[in-house]
């Protein structure tokens, strides 16, 4: 069937370098890089078979205008570890991207990416969701605000705050804060959250299923009422348990646990249906 007149959007989860994957799932979804764009939902590299295919290929598609990503948290780490601030973890396969001849370009075009996307007028994507309190358009506003940094001409910038982005405090936001804290606060709610009290406070421990015991005091940050959710569709990645699950009709997951041996998902904006493949790989 032609499709001269149709240009479809998707969003897909994390591909977690999972190459192969993402090869299958294009291919399921008809994927067409001179009409389709693709929203990629963070986490572009880390644990799966190749991390320096995927990004090559995703930086690729990025360059010519078809496709475009927000930051994960496996993101900002191989940052961190590329600038000699962090050391890989055993389980992270990222060495090829540091050591690639390409690593100085593929480095500098990562840390340039976003955290925050408006794939249409009613959607926002973010890597891990939006904490309840935030408006859509404060969400794009914080978001800028760390862009900024980790985009910055000077390095010692970058790697000033580099250094201090991990830590758990402060775990709830205010518009007081200021400095890395500040940087550090906004990178954990739009990178890592999962869990958060009624006051938004976040709680990093909890990676389970929806029906696992929580934490006391603490739920799904969308288990609360949502100010973004009022005025967008909310669609982030990051939580590999949800495996892909609509939480509610302005809330929708699309991390399928790919790299975990599930499946790559990828979630149609303009009908709302949800492609997926098996990880070839696994």
């Amino acid at each position: 069937m032609a499709r001269e007149h149709i240009r479809y959007n998707y969003v897909i989860g994390d591909v977690q370098g999972c190459f192969e994957a993402l090869k299958a799932l294009l291919k399921t979804i008809q994927y067409d890089p001179e009409q389709d764009f693709i929203w990629f939902a963070g986490d572009l590299v880390a644990r799966g078979e190749n991390s320096i295919g995927a990004l090559r290929f995703i930086k690729k598609l990025v360059d010519q205008g078809s496709a475009a990503t927000v930051l994960g948290n496996h993101d900002l780490t191989l940052l961190a570890c590329a600038r000699g601030l962090k050391t890989i973890k055993d389980k992270d396969n990222t060495r090829d991207v540091i050591d690639a001849i390409d690593s100085d370009d593929l480095i500098d075009w990562l840390r340039k990416q976003p955290l925050c996307l408006f794939p249409n007028e009613t959607t926002v994507l973010t890597h891990a969701g939006i904490p309840p309190n935030w408006s859509a358009e404060q969400t794009a506003m914080l978001a800028k605000e760390v862009e900024t940094v980790l985009a910055h001409e000077d390095f010692d910038v970058l790697d000033a705050f580099l250094a201090q982005m991990y830590g758990t405090e402060p775990a709830t936001w205010s518009d007081d804060l200021h400095g890395h804290e500040r940087l550090r606060c906004i990178v954990n709610y739009l990178t890592r959250m999962r869990l958060t009290d009624e006051t938004g406070r976040l709680e990093f421990s909890f990676k389970d299923s929806l029906d696992e015991p929580m934490p006391e005091g603490f739920l799904p940050w969308f288990e609360y009422e949502s100010q973004a959710a009022k005025t967008h569709q909310i669609v982030f990645g990051h939580w590999a348990a949800l495996q892909g699950k609509r939480v509610s009709p302005q809330i929708q997951n699309v991390d399928g646990g790919c790299v975990w041996g599930n499946q790559l998902i990828a979630y149609r904006l303009e009908d709302q249906v949800c492609y997926a493949v098996d990880n070839p790989v696994i």
